[in-house]
Parts: C-alpha cells; sequence; structure tokens
C-alpha cells in the first residue's frame, strides 16, 4: 500500500515567470517581495475569517482549511497572481491554466490530458470564499461554454501581505498618472480611474476572445482531419488530391507534375494525422 506522503504531485511548487519575462511596475515588485518574506499561507487572516458561500453570501460551517499542500499552492499563486496583476482594472491578467502552469501544479496523465484542478480548486473552494478574490465567468456563445475566469484580486488579499487599502489606492493613482502622462504627451485627453479600469478589462476581455477564436479554428481543423482520416487511406489520400487539384492552376500543376504532386498529397496526408492527433 502506497504511503499517503506519495499521493500529491510536486509537493514544493514555485512559480516561475514566463519565459518573457517583462518588466513590472514598482508596486507588484515590492508586493511580491512582501509575499516571498510572509507566509501568507499561515497569516492569521486564514484563521479568523469567515469563509463564505460565493453564490448566496452566507457564512459556510463546514469548510476545509489550508493543509500543508494547499498551502504550498497557495505561496506559489500568490506570486504568479501578483506578477500578472493590472493595477488599473485590479485583473488577474492570466487564466487559471496559466497561473497553474507557471506554478508547476499542472498535470498530465498518462492519456496525455491536462488536469490543472489543484490550482482550480484552491481558488474556488478557498481564496475565493475567504474573499482573497472574485471570479467572473463569462459564458462562450461559440463553443458553448464558460471562457477561462476573470480574477479579481480584492483588498483583504494584499492584506495577506499587510500591503493597506490605501497604499493600494496610492499605486492606482501613480499608475493613472503615469497613463494619463503618455496619453497627453500623444495629444489625447486624461482619463479618470473607472476609464482606465474599464479599458483594461477590455484589452483583456479581447484577448481572451482572440484566444477562443484560435482555439475555435483549431477544434473545426481538427475535427475535420479526423473526419478524413478515419477513412480508408488510399480513399482519403484521393480526397486530399481532389482539394489540391481544385487548388492549383494548369500551369502550377504541369509544373509540378505527378511526383510533385504524389508529394504533395503525402505532405498533407501526414499533416492531417498530426492535426487528428494532436492536443490543444
Amino acid at each position: 500500500m502506497k504511503s499517503r506522503k506519495c499521493y500529491i504531485h510536486n509537493p514544493n511548487p514555485i512559480f516561475k515567470p514566463p519565459k518573457n519575462n517583462k518588466r513590472r511596475p514598482f508596486f507588484i515588485c515590492y508586493a511580491m517581495k512582501k509575499a516571498k518574506e510572509i507566509d501568507v499561507a499561515r497569516c492569521e487572516l486564514n484563521y479568523f475569517l469567515q469563509a463564505k458561500n460565493i453564490r448566496t453570501g452566507l457564512h459556510l460551517k463546514r469548510f476545509r482549511q489550508l493543509n500543508k499542500h494547499r498551502a504550498s499552492a497557495m505561496r506559489a499563486m500568490v506570486l504568479a497572481m501578483l506578477y500578472h496583476f493590472n493595477i488599473s482594472s485590479e485583473l488577474v491578467q492570466a487564466s487559471v491554466e496559466q497561473l497553474s502552469d507557471e506554478c508547476g501544479l499542472s498535470t498530465i496523465s498518462q492519456s496525455g490530458n491536462k488536469s490543472i484542478t489543484r490550482a482550480s480548486r484552491l481558488i474556488t473552494n478557498f481564496m475565493e470564499p475567504m474573499g482573497f478574490v472574485n471570479c467572473e465567468k463569462i459564458w462562450d456563445k461559440i463553443l458553448g461554454n464558460y471562457m477561462p475566469k476573470m480574477i479579481k484580486l480584492t483588498p483583504l488579499f494584499f492584506m495577506l501581505l499587510d500591503i493597506s487599502e490605501k497604499k493600494l489606492m496610492n499605486a492606482k493613482q501613480q499608475q493613472l498618472g503615469w497613463i494619463n502622462k503618455n496619453l497627453i504627451s500623444k495629444g489625447l485627453n486624461p482619463i479618470t480611474m473607472l476609464d482606465a479600469k474599464r479599458r483594461s478589462k477590455d484589452i483583456q476581455m479581447k484577448s481572451i476572445f482572440k484566444y477562443r477564436m484560435s482555439r475555435h479554428a483549431f477544434y473545426k481543423k481538427k475535427k475535420n482531419a479526423q473526419r478524413l482520416i478515419a477513412l480508408d487511406e488510399k480513399e482519403a489520400r484521393q480526397t486530399i488530391l481532389r482539394a489540391l487539384v481544385s487548388k492549383y492552376t494548369l500551369s502550377e500543376l504541369t509544373k509540378l507534375g505527378p511526383s510533385g504532386l504524389k508529394k504533395q498529397v503525402n505532405i498533407s496526408y501526414h499533416y492531417l494525422r498530426k492535426i487528428a492527433t494532436n492536443m490543444y
């Protein structure tokens, strides 16, 4: 029988910034430094705050506190959220999947399926009921499911780091000043904090929609590839050949010749096989 200690993947997760490690604002660097110095998982807030049902707002009578594995996940997750935090919009500009990957919390099954359950449950079952984050879900009409959650960091989140709401507000004012300085230098009108918040949220929404559209296009391509590859190989190659013939002009077909055309069929067939079995 396996020891209980072996049940968890990566017992010591660490946040690793993305490869295109970008320069972060002073406030973000300050907050991340505080998060490394303070044990956010053992902060007294975790013990005297009462968790609430995010739908009803009522206190949860039965609530699972942080065990050592969830605590280690939270330490990494707080750093990841801070790194991707947008001061103007108060949003984390990264999906739960991206946060999970960068914290080493994602797992891949033997069949090749990715799981981000550990990160997702930390957010949904602990950080959100405790009031450290608010998550917004938006229905995607294209794919018929919810888009990646938009995560907002609350003032309570920064209290974990011993950062007051006043200090957070000062950081927002400084960020707004920097935004307006850039706008004025371009001959544009300055904006309010509400405008900055709305603009930042719109940019994130467009980014999410762009990702989802590309994902939808991939699924369509994969579905078509699977339908073609499911045919007898000879029949599949004939279908590809007909598609190629209709694609090229007469002069292009003459230039390709029978051997060139056969090569293009082979390339297309193997490419479709790869698409058909590829995980997004």
